[in-house]
């Protein structure tokens, strides 16, 4: 049986009515005009633009075929591959995906070596940066008009996707990273009430110590990773005490590392952190805690502690006999600065082009259509920007919960440790973020960090 979206997965009826009628007009036939004009929209770029593979041919990007990397494997690839299944059934044409954990450091090599994929399938796009500086990728603006972008994506994703006036990236997924996780049954028999400002968090993790208990529950231990728990603590709170503008200067390093806006979003975080009335053993249980282990002492019986702060994915990680809709209730870690309104960190996964053949142009066309991303979010543990995914799409009302808080963001701003440069936000600042939490001296910590971030000019990313 060829396989199309409605067989893909199961859905409600109401879900696969509105797939039907996104796929009133067959994909092939959409597409079509994208396809055929697309060898003269390539060969204009090969003239207009330096070498888009890095002097090679595309890893067998030839007719019918289009090649992606990517970071996705085993059950993230799984799901990918469903999402696909309706474009290479209506257009015929292959797409062949490879998924590597070593994709950072595989995709360079193959650039460099003239072996890039078509396509790539970046999880942050501040790994992008060096090859658009390089010029081995091909705007999305070459061959899709912008009408038809901001009616797939919200100006805010685009944006983020934008560099120098131009747009790389076409976005697949959304994780949201500015939520505070709680049991609905411990708050209703205690009596405590979801905090809308942070003064009332603070209240209520203070109320909750008076009771003789431990507010908060935080694992920062990722193996080698070890830091990007604090580090996403410190972004949610620039954004709730600086502000966006201030946040995007400090990404840039126009606004340093030891600045004052930044000692006081680190400050905040301490306050929590280092407080061992505040965390299971203090930062030193914190640091000691792996990150998917934090979330199961909201559900122990009595409970170890009763919020935490953590992206979407870490529903993932709550143990087996704890029924998330009825057990799991999540609220916006809440605003700092009224002015700022409640801000929202997110994450995300995009794709971006490095050789435009009209297969790989026809992909990015699929992927602005609502149909791979309501297949990938009827599977579960997926969040879409896409504009017109339903609500309904989503397999549960966590999910649902969680798409809300991304749609009515105030202000949406991608981790900034995913967007500076690697000697920084995946270097010092997340062992800066351990040194802190562990006691440093909070002006060493910062200091050390600003003095690795690299000179532009050396193009060190």
């Amino acid at each position: 049986m060829p396989i199309t979206a409605a067989s893909c997965v199961k859905m409600p009826q109401s879900s696969r009515h509105n797939l039907k009628s996104s796929e009133s007009v067959p994909l092939q036939r959409r597409l079509a005009p994208l396809f055929l004009c697309g060898l003269s929209l390539s060969l204009v770029t090969a003239c207009t633009r330096p070498e888009a593979s890095g002097g090679g041919g595309g890893g067998g990007g030839g007719t019918g075929t289009v090649t992606v990397l990517g970071a996705f494997t085993g059950e993230q690839q799984a799901n990918l591959q469903a999402a696909l299944a309706p474009f290479e059934e209506e257009t015929g044409i292959r797409v062949i995906y490879e998924g590597s954990d070593a994709f950072a450091t595989l995709l360079p090599i193959r650039v460099d070596s003239g072996d890039a994929p078509d396509v790539a399938l970046f999880p942050q796009p501040g790994l992008m940066t060096q090859f658009i500086a390089n010029g081995q990728m091909v705007p999305i603006t070459d061959f899709i008009g912008q009408e038809e972008l901001s009616q797939a994506f919200p100006e805010d994703w685009l944006a983020l996707a934008t560099l120098n006036d131009e747009l790389y990236g076409v976005w697949l997924r959304a994780a949201v990273k500015s939520l505070v996780w709680y049991s609905p049954q411990q708050f209703a028999e205690r009596g405590y009430t979801v905090p809308t400002t942070w003064d009332e968090m603070m209240a209520l993790s203070d109320r909750i110590v008076a009771d003789g208990d431990t507010p908060w529950c935080l694992g920062v231990a990722a193996g080698d990773a070890t830091g990007w728990v604090g580090t996403d603590w410190v972004e949610d709170i620039m954004l709730r005490t600086a502000g966006p503008e201030v946040y995007d200067q400090w990404v840039t390093n126009e606004l340093p590392f030891d600045s004052q806006p930044v000692q006081t979003a680190f400050a905040t975080f301490g306050e929590i952190a280092r407080n061992p009335e505040y965390v299971p053993g203090g930062g030193v249980g914190a640091l000691s805690t792996p990150y998917g282990d934090a979330v199961q002492g909201l559900f122990t019986d009595p409970p170890r502690c009763f919020l935490h702060r953590q992206g979407n994915f870490i529903s993932g990680f709550i143990q087996e006999g704890v029924d998330l809709e009825q057990d799991v209730g999540i609220f916006p870690l809440p605003p700092i600065d009224p002015q700022f309104g409640t801000p929202i960190l997110v994450g995300g996964d995009l794709f971006g082009v490095f050789n435009a053949t009209p297969e790989a142009q026809a992909l990015m066309e699929y992927f602005l259509t609502p149909t791979p991303h309501e297949i990938w979010a009827s599977l579960g543990a997926f969040l879409s920007p896409h504009r017109q995914v339903p609500p309904e799409f989503y397999p549960d009302e966590l999910t649902q919960r969680q798409a809300e808080i991304l749609v009515n963001a105030d202000v949406l701003r991608f981790d900034a440790s995913d967007l500076m440069p690697s000697t920084v936000g995946t270097g010092t600042f997340w062992s800066g973020a351990v040194d802190y939490i562990a006691g440093s001296d909070l002006d060493r910590v910062l200091s050390r960090i600003q003095a690795s971030w690299p000179d532009p000019e050396e193009g060190v990313y």
